[in-house]
């Protein structure tokens, strides 16, 4: 008997990529708190702003045909601020 794939599964799909793209916002989001010593209140507002933006419009962001992209270079944008992608954890390094 021939399988169907109904309307739910990419959905789920679609939510899971935006989840994954959610939590990777809100680890931004943390470590910026953690350097907050290290930069003006001016930068901190700026930048807590512009993820705010972000999460909130990440549902419709993530329908967008060329996401993975967009959202690369905004994550990779917010590193360069937050310095995430250098605090890797030892355990998980090969």
């Amino acid at each position: 008997m021939p399988r169907f794939v109904t309307a739910s599964r990419p959905t789920s799909a679609q939510h899971q990529i935006t989840e994954f793209y959610r939590e990777e916002f809100v680890k931004h989001r943390r470590c910026l708190q953690q350097q907050r010593p290290y930069y003006s209140e001016g930068a901190i507002t700026d930048v807590e702003a512009a993820l705010t933006r972000i999460l909130a419009e990440l549902e419709q962001l993530s329908t967008k045909a060329d996401a993975p992209r967009l959202v690369s270079v905004l994550l990779k944008k917010f590193d360069v601020v937050t310095g995430l992608s250098a605090w890797s954890d030892p355990k998980h390094t090969h």
